[in-house]
């Protein structure tokens, strides 16, 4: 039978986390300092697992290996993205992220992290660390070795609905009271420039890695630069955020009734807010605020009828 797949979510505690995953969204959280839950994830550090049908209970690591036609019978090795939702209850270490080329070379022929944050929610006053004023490589070193932090890293102020693209190479950091939908390459490789001097449960300080951190910042940093197209149809507007060679992320404003036709080989969607009826080949199933689930190859064409705010991506 054609289907969505629905996923179970995989949350992780995080020094920074709180407990808005399960204020806003409902979820059943381990623990009040839940930062994160990997949505659809086929990461080893945390792969989702299959709610319905006739593959319940596989991980969508399995998935990807034993059903290719899922997917469309694609030559990635692993599953290419990443859906997270992060709860910035405190600041986030400052990072940056290697590109495929150096991660395959220095973490194990882990993928590179390009990612971008959708801002679901957040305090009035929040902001985040994207990008920094250094003007050259000894610049960076000397501003970092110096602490001078407040120089270095550029903040910017944020609010609800709005999105931010984070190529590999770019120093960035969630602020305190974040709620994020974080599309990215299937990557857990963070390498920390400044944490705070922050310690753990166990009073140590959180490893640095400034070393390969300045071998992978972009120098000096530049704005990605957005085209951001929005289009209204029969009960939806469709914004595209990003389309590039990683990901092409999408939000869905649903209001009535929508139909879609497929763009790609299979489609990632993660609803935030609101309630609508999935309808494929005739055959309604639910959807609600917290719902993610992964539209397969199979499945052409579908339909929502109700009122949604979704992200949805595809590779």
């Amino acid at each position: 039978m054609k289907e969505a797949l629905f996923l179970n979510p995989v949350f992780q505690d995080r020094i920074w986390g709180g407990t808005q995953l399960h204020d806003y969204f409902g979820y059943n959280i381990p623990s009040d300092k839940t930062g994160e839950d990997w949505a659809i994830s086929a990461h080893p550090n945390g792969p989702s697992t299959v709610k319905n049908g006739e593959f319940a209970g596989k991980t969508l690591i399995e998935l990807w290996s034993e059903h290719p036609e899922l997917f469309g019978n694609p030559k990635d090795p692993v599953f290419p993205l990443l859906t997270k939702i992060l709860d910035a209850n405190t600041d986030l270490s400052v990072q940056v992220h290697p590109d495929d080329a150096y991660a395959k070379v220095h973490e194990n022929g882990e993928l590179g992290k390009t990612e971008c944050w959708y801002i679901i929610d957040c305090e009035k006053d929040a902001e985040l660390i994207y990008g920094h004023h250094a003007q050259s490589k000894e610049e960076f070193i000397k501003m970092v070795e110096n602490g001078e932090w407040d120089k270095l890293l550029r903040k910017v102020k944020i609010a609800p609905g709005e999105f931010y693209y984070v190529p590999s190479g770019t120093i960035h950091a969630l602020g305190t009271g974040t709620l994020v939908l974080e599309t990215q390459q299937s990557s857990d490789t963070t390498y920390r420039v400044y944490d705070y001097d922050r310690k753990d449960a166990d009073g140590n300080t959180r490893e640095l890695h400034l070393e390969k951190a300045i071998d992978v910042t972009t120098i000096p940093h530049h704005d990605a630069k957005l085209d951001i197209q929005v289009e209204k149809r029969d009960g939806a507007t469709v914004t595209t955020f990003v389309s590039n060679d990683f990901f092409s992320v999408y939000k869905w404003d649903i209001d009535g009734n929508a139909a879609f036709k497929a763009t790609a080989p299979y489609t990632l969607v993660s609803i935030l807010d609101g309630n609508a009826t999935l309808y494929i080949d005739q055959v309604a199933t639910p959807v609600q605020k917290g719902d993610h689930f992964i539209l397969p190859n199979e499945v052409q064409s579908w339909s929502l009828d109700g009122t949604i705010t979704a992200i949805v991506s595809t590779p």
